[in-house]
């Protein structure tokens, strides 16, 4: 880990509270017990026993208020054991507060969290919690984090608003290369919901770091578990909207992707000739404990980051699915998500914006011209985002 130089949002925050609240004000916390601050403490903690923050509630996102709970499981509401301040469960009944959850609410504020890829609902749920008090006319407070991926490669395509849900909030690329704070700003801006939006910047950040540049301890989800997960994330997890593991039931999710009808020494060795730099496959099998396959032996590979500052994960994502499909087209299928898809999308047309991927794939177009395709919608994005970064 490299020394400390970036201070979070959250902490700036609670050094002069004054300057963004009102003393007394009651505070909505959008976030859990994996937010911590610069020596590892939570920052709920924290915010409870400050001396002029009023703790009125937690809004706990997916994985539960204390993040350790599977993705995909819904949660009830509860009451924190150390704070006593009631938990509102923003992964169970409802995506969104509801007018009921904020009342008596002075202000909302909001730890910004985010993978650097679209895919992650900590964005969403950012979103939603925005809507939420701009309806009530209850200002937002959001604290920002680093983009672990840095914030000068953008890659992906850019998502079609039709296709926008819960794992794509706004129109944005794959890799959006923002952070929440910025990610805040611009949903503010550009969807006009005008809410009373404050963010407060990190302290020595710049758009060249990557995760570990920032000293910052890693805390993430259940499947997230580090900095080379987040690295890959942006491509493998195409294999959520497949038919075949992402990995999910290992101890490295999102770096072993797999199936029981496989060859894994096939598929490294195609995998390993196309040259892709900072990565290397290795060819694996592995066991899942919950999830797709569980207890099924899976065939495939274990994805290895060699060179996080060169590799393309999207173009990594996009070379593995081929890669799979052509061992065995039948065998391989695009799976639906219908309890979070609405209209019952495909979860693959929603990972990746639009429908189009799955049809190229299908139509059997080469990597290259989908990555050129790509590539040709992010000038429009990059215009976009320019008014809304805070960070050189």
């Amino acid at each position: 880990m490299a020394p400390l130089r970036v201070k979070l949002g959250l902490t700036r925050f609670l050094e002069q509270p004054g300057l963004y609240l009102d003393r007394g004000s009651r505070v909505g916390f959008v976030g859990n017990y994996n937010a911590v601050d610069e020596q590892g403490l939570p920052f709920i903690r924290l915010l409870c026993d400050h001396p002029d923050i009023q703790l009125a509630a937690i809004f706990a996102p997916e994985h539960g208020v204390w993040g350790a709970v599977q993705a995909g499981v819904r949660l009830s509401h509860d009451v924190d054991e150390y704070t006593q301040a009631p938990v509102f469960s923003l992964y169970g009944d409802t995506l969104k507060p509801t007018p009921d959850m904020l009342e008596g609410i002075d202000v909302l504020l909001i730890d910004a969290r985010d993978s650097g890829c679209r895919y992650t609902t900590g964005s969403s749920t950012m979103a939603l919690c925005m809507e939420a008090a701009a309806e009530k006319g209850i200002p937002v407070i959001v604290t920002d984090r680093p983009n672990p991926l840095g914030g000068r490669k953008l890659a992906g395509g850019v998502l079609e608003p039709e296709y926008s849900s819960f794992v794509g909030f706004h129109t944005l690329a794959v890799r959006h290369g923002m952070t929440g704070g910025e990610l805040a700003k611009m949903y503010n801006g550009e969807t006009g919901l005008s809410a009373d939006l404050t963010v407060v910047p990190l302290q020595g950040y710049g758009r060249d770091m990557l995760y570990p540049d920032t000293g910052l301890l890693w805390v993430s989800s259940p499947n997230m578990p580090g900095f080379e997960t987040a690295v890959v994330y942006p491509g493998t997890c195409l294999f959520e909207g497949t038919s075949c593991s992402e990995g999910r039931g290992t101890t490295k999710p999102f770096r072993l992707i797999g199936s029981p009808w496989l060859n894994e020494m096939q598929l490294a060795d195609e995998l390993n000739s196309v040259g892709m730099q900072g990565v290397v496959f290795r060819a694996a099998r592995f066991l899942p404990m919950f999830s797709k396959h569980c207890n099924e032996l899976c065939h495939g590979v274990e994805v290895h980051v060699t060179d996080p500052t060169v590799l393309e994960a999207v173009a990594l994502g996009v070379h593995m699915t081929q890669a799979v499909r052509r061992q065995d087209p039948e065998a391989f299928q695009w799976q639906g998500f219908a309890e979070l898809a609405s209209g019952k999308r495909l979860f693959i047309d929603l990972l990746t914006g639009s429908g189009n991927f799955r049809r190229w794939i299908e139509e059997g177009r080469s990597a290259d011209q989908i990555l050129e395709t790509w590539q040709a919608e992010l000038p429009g994005f990059v215009d976009r985002r320019s008014q809304y970064l805070l960070y050189g």
